[in-house]
């Protein structure tokens, strides 16, 4: 075959790819945009999220002699609630496409069931990255009017709560990185369970569930190694700003977990939804 015919055909169908992605992008925001529960489950996750770290930061008091808490993950302990209104919005975006045989039209439609999956993700990535964003700033600006009046103040060696801050602005970065990972985790799981009953219970096992477990295993290597492999204990890792050292895994390492733990449940997703007869 002439070489120049071969990379037309490529570019024809990468141009035919990219063509069917981006309607395919556009279809599922319309249905995640239109659907009745998504605008007030975004809006329960901010709320949620700031009025637990604001409740947090107002019970936590630091004496004179110091507290060696962690002022920052004090005024994000919110992402540990809001987290879960996150997996719930993730599950509901397919299995109620199941649950309604909706999702035989959007299939009929686009019979590329990747191209479906990576539409999906993407839309509900940036749905909670935008979300998760407005959360991070709401909490710390709750912790930086708050915390100072709890005795964590310069006087104390707490500096106000400020992004111009490395740890800080890392630790918001990755807070608003671990809401997204949790979607991608939950539409995984729900890709390939189906049910929303089934799959919310099983990430929010996944996620509440393993810190519970370590404090009942009595053996300190094995509680070592629960905290490293937990979805959430180690990627909430990445909130942490001080005591570092003392940390079961590394900040970005704990995110890689859960990204690892996203990326297996899209990819099991992924094959079942493409062996399947839906």
């Amino acid at each position: 075959m002439n070489p120049l015919g071969s990379t037309r055909l490529a570019d024809t169908a990468n141009g035919a790819w990219h063509v069917t992605f981006t309607h395919t992008l556009h279809a599922e925001w319309t249905k995640l945009r239109t659907a009745g529960d998504t605008g007030r489950l975004l809006l329960l996750t901010i709320t949620l999220t700031v009025a637990v770290g604001c409740g947090t930061a107002k019970a936590v008091k630091c004496p004179d002699t110091g507290c060696g808490q962690d002022p920052v993950k004090l005024a994000l302990t919110g992402i540990t609630v809001g987290q879960a209104v996150i997996a719930v919005l993730a599950v509901l975006a397919i299995s109620n496409e199941y649950g309604t045989g909706m999702i035989r039209t959007t299939l009929t439609a686009v019979p590329n069931r990747l191209t479906v999956l990576a539409a999906k993700a993407t839309v509900l990535t940036t749905v909670v990255l935008a979300s998760g964003t407005a959360a991070v700033l709401a909490s710390l600006l709750a912790g930086r009017c708050v915390l100072p009046g709890n005795g964590f103040t310069a006087a104390h060696g707490y500096a106000p709560l400020t992004l111009a801050d490395g740890p800080t602005l890392r630790a918001a970065a990755g807070s608003v990185l671990y809401l997204a990972l949790i979607a991608l985790l939950a539409l995984g799981t729900a890709t390939a369970v189906r049910d929303a009953a089934s799959a919310i219970a099983t990430v929010l096992g996944l996620l509440y569930l393993f810190p519970i477990l370590t404090q009942v295993v009595n053996n300190p290597h094995w509680q070592h190694r629960l905290q490293q492999i937990s979805p959430m204990t180690a990627g909430l890792a990445v909130q942490a700003t001080v005591h570092l050292r003392e940390r079961p895994i590394g900040p970005w390492a704990g995110l890689g977990v859960l990204a690892t733990w996203a990326a297996t449940a899209l990819m099991t997703g992924s094959l079942l939804l493409h062996a399947r007869d839906t």
